[in-house]
């Protein structure tokens, strides 16, 4: 006698009775997985958290690494500054002498030199008199050069006000300009605006040129 045959399982039923089973038990599913997946799969999930750890520790360093370059460029960049202002302090008479025909210039105020009182006292003295204002008298304090100087062929006095920067722009015209025209309203002398570096580009020398401020070029070697 032939035995009937096995009704053949439907492949898609048999998986939907797992699914269902292992769905209404997850520990289940625990021992499905060990016993479908080797130990190096199921220790997966530790792994990458490990690695998102990591990932977000070396993205701290990177932005730590950044910062810290960005401290050491404006460090270097203060420096390079700092190197053109004591360039300029030294040989601005000098200069002086040779483009603008002045003589007997002292320097008067700077971030180097102490102000003195005959230029600090009348200056104080014209903004308690309202004569020039706030921001005017900030702009004097802030002027990184300021000379007492005379004209060598009239020998008449002149100020003469300075503002540094390695390459010359159009705020550094703004303030020379600026601070000469408050030297000549509080001292009623002449002044003369003067921008000092080692480049100006040539649309920045025609507005210097433009505003009546001189422009000296700071050799880059001593």
């Amino acid at each position: 006698m032939i035995e009937p045959a096995s009704e053949q399982l439907d492949p898609e039923s048999v998986v939907a009775r797992i699914i269902a089973e292992l769905q209404a038990n997850p520990q289940a599913q625990r021992l499905l997985l060990r016993a479908l997946l080797t130990n190096e799969f199921l220790g997966m999930p530790a792994r990458l958290d490990r690695i998102e750890k990591d990932i977000a520790e070396l993205k701290a360093d990177v932005a730590g690494l950044k910062t810290d370059v960005a401290g050491l460029k404006t460090d270097v960049a203060s420096l390079k500054g700092s190197d053109l202002e004591m360039r300029v302090h030294r040989r601005i008479r000098p200069l002086l002498s040779q483009h603008l025909q002045l003589r007997r210039a002292r320097i008067v105020h700077s971030a180097l030199h102490q102000a003195e009182a005959d230029f600090d006292d009348p200056i104080s003295d014209a903004a308690d008199a309202g004569r020039i204002g706030v921001e005017q008298e900030q702009r004097i304090i802030a002027t990184d050069i300021v000379l007492r100087a005379q004209r060598r062929a009239e020998r008449t006095p002149v100020w003469v006000a300075v503002e540094v920067a390695g390459r010359v722009d159009a705020e550094d015209i703004r303030r020379s300009r600026e601070s000469a025209d408050t030297l000549a309203a509080v001292f009623g002398e002449e002044a003369v605006p003067v921008a000092a570096g080692y480049r100006i580009d040539a649309a920045d020398r025609s507005r210097a040129e433009a505003a009546g401020v001189c422009y000296l070029e700071v050799p880059e070697r001593p």
